[in-house]
């Protein structure tokens, strides 16, 4: 398409930026023109969508569900929707001293003239970068200031939207569950009202209508006097529950045939195709494995297809297989081998992801070895039995030696194993079978009598804190505190006695603030606008993380984050997110916190339906049939 009218018209804002690349790291994320991106003819569009990821380019860009909507909504010819990203705070500050506003990738126009800014809420701690974003952008950070007029509708979705109280004074409306037909169905919506001269207010009267699009300003929040939510009341008409959307022929939903290709590196830089959504297993600490059900599967030909066309239509040279757990696809020894058959001819490299302990074999680590030459990861998550059960996690040590035992035989000699802190009822002696763990899977290598000459092992371990999040069986947790979480650390240094054990322990800080906002009220609005206020923003790089600034706030707004993040919540408490339906019920959520309490494990989906609330939502069986009824 000839765009020629459309360069010309904003050469002034391209002139300007052009002018200050050269003195801002990786210029290449602020002037779009990548192969593969989409340009339109704006007079013939009808609705335009600025595609927010709140945080720097090399990040958003490597995020699947942007590339998808991107491809989506620039499928419809009238609709053109750009990306935008955060700018690092050297070109921000480029773009604060000489009047650049946000702009969106691919017309270099501000976004504020924009229909809807949308952003994707993938993490709690980049939630100040959306009001940084708005505030480059010139839009009214806080929803209550930006008029009648319809436009622009800031809009929000992803997984953090399950529970999106902290930034309700912020938005205009959230988007709950799977996007790819609700976000159209809203589009549409918007089109026509706006041609029938509709104000801002009839429009989000009229969008809390469709399911899965929740209005905050529709809904009063009360508290008690001890500060736990007394009701959530609907108003002018909104649902008193919204659900989520999800698509329900996983199989045949629209994926796209390209993908815009960088010209810096990014952090995953390839092909990713996703090979199933939700999960099968219950641990009980995983929000997505709950978020994303029902579970579903793409078929090995449907996965095959979409590999190949992306690699010849972009030019990657690698596909990664994306989903929350890769070898529990039910084909995924055919899907292998039919993939396997083209990369390697066309000298492809292949990326296995999500791998599980318990279901890894020699033939599978054997099709691995043909794609991937690198050490194995894989996630125990806890290092004692008692602790594993706890968490549903279903992996005994005896399963991690064997999978450790098949990897060393077929000649590696590096395993990271990946770990939580803080896990509810934990105790020194579950850390303290951390360091026994690895030490017994070091042990193991050298047992190997045919292993190489020469050859020594590097076990890693890498331990975050816990972080009990909204629809999980912890929601009601507490989270260790800095001092407990610091303690446990000591204990695991002290337990480690081998050299050839490396541990990564991550800051305790970062993750109580996480917990904070994951359980948060919309009380916290306050909190994150004086936080933003005071310079925090990219908080998920630990060198721009302050946790100063947001005590300060904290004091300010006359919050304790320890009431969030510390708490125990008793199962008959009202939460913030209780007014939003995932499909999971509570009732399954405290039965599952029960029997974590009594260390009983809960058999994965396949064995045995735990009577989640799943099925009887989406109107069938997910596996097998429910045999208690609940």
């Amino acid at each position: 398409m000839d765009v020629s009218n459309h360069i010309e018209e904003h050469s002034m804002l391209k002139e300007k930026i052009e002018k200050y690349l050269l003195s801002v790291q990786k210029p290449a994320r602020y002037i779009g023109g990548e192969a593969g991106s989409i340009y339109k003819d704006k007079s013939k569009v009808d609705v335009r969508f600025a595609f927010c990821f709140p945080d720097c380019y090399d990040i958003g860009m490597s995020h699947l569900g942007m590339k998808i909507l991107y491809s989506l909504t620039n499928q419809r010819e009238n609709y053109w929707c750009e990306r935008v990203f955060a700018p690092w705070p050297d070109f921000e500050q480029i773009m604060r001293e000489h009047d650049i506003p946000l702009y969106g990738l691919e017309s270099l126009e501000p976004i504020r003239d924009f229909d809807f800014i949308g952003f994707t809420l993938q993490y709690e701690l980049s939630y100040t970068n959306i009001l940084n974003m708005l505030d480059l952008a010139g839009v009214p950070v806080y929803a209550k200031d930006r008029g009648t007029a319809i436009a622009p509708l800031v809009v929000a979705g992803g997984p953090c939207a399950c529970n999106p109280e902290p930034l309700a004074d912020f938005f205009d409306l959230f988007i709950l569950g799977e996007g790819e037909e609700v976000n159209l169905e809203l589009m549409d919506l918007y089109h026509r009202m706006r041609q029938e001269g509709a104000d801002r207010q009839a429009f989000l009267r009229a969008a809390a209508r469709i399911e899965g699009i929740y209005v905050p300003s529709l809904y009063e929040v009360t508290y008690h006097p001890d500060g736990t939510i007394q009701a959530v009341t609907p108003k002018d008409g909104a649902p008193a529950t919204v659900k989520k959307r999800i698509i329900r022929d996983f199989d045949k939903v629209f994926y796209p045939d390209n993908f815009v290709v960088p010209f810096t590196e990014i952090v995953q830089d390839r092909v990713s195709v996703e090979v199933l959504r939700g999960c099968i297993r219950g641990c009980r600490f995983c929000q997505a494995g709950f978020l994303y059900r029902p579970f579903r599967e793409k078929s090995a030909e449907t996965v095959y297809g979409e590999s190949k066309a992306l690699c010849e239509n972009t030019g990657y040279d690698e596909v990664s297989l994306s989903s929350l757990s890769t070898s529990d696809h039910s084909q995924i020894d055919p899907m292998l081998r039919k993939l396997l058959t083209y990369t390697e001819e066309e000298k492809i490299n292949l990326s296995l992801p999500s791998l599980r302990i318990d279901n890894f074999s020699e033939g599978l680590m054997n099709q691995i070895k043909r794609v991937r030459k690198s050490g194995l990861t894989f996630a125990p998550e806890a290092g004692t039995q008692r602790m594993r059960d706890v968490i549903n996690k279903n992996v005994t040590e005896e399963e991690v030696m064997k999978t450790c035992r098949i990897a060393f035989e077929g000649g590696y000699d590096t395993v990271k194993l990946y770990f939580m802190m803080g896990l509810p009822t934990e105790t020194d002696a579950d850390i303290v079978g951390i360091a026994q763990l690895a030490q017994k899977v070091v042990d193991l290598f050298y047992e190997n009598p045919h292993r190489p000459k020469g050859k020594n092992v590097q076990v890693s371990i890498s331990t975050a804190t816990f972080v009990p999040k909204p629809f999980t069986p912890f929601e009601f947790e507490p989270q260790a505190t800095h001092a407990q979480i610091e303690h446990k650390q000591q204990v695991l240094r002290d337990a480690i006695q081998s050299k050839k054990i490396r541990a990564a322990l991550h800051q305790s800080d970062a993750s109580l603030l996480e917990a904070a906002l994951a359980r948060g009220d919309r009380r916290l609005s306050e909190v994150l606008y004086r936080a933003w206020k005071k310079g925090s923003t990219f908080d998920s790089w630990g060198e721009r993380f302050d946790y100063s600034r947001w005590q300060e706030a904290f004091r300010e707004a006359e919050l304790d984050p320890a009431f969030y993040a510390n708490r125990t919540r008793s199962y008959d408490e009202v939460f913030p997110w209780d007014h939003l339906d995932y499909y999971v019920s509570k009732d399954f959520f405290i039965r599952e916190n029960q029997r974590a309490h009594q260390s009983l494990t809960t058999p994965n989906c396949r064995l045995q339906c735990a009577g989640c609330g799943v099925n009887q939502k989406v109107g069938g069986a997910c596996f097998a049939e429910d045999p208690d009824g609940v």
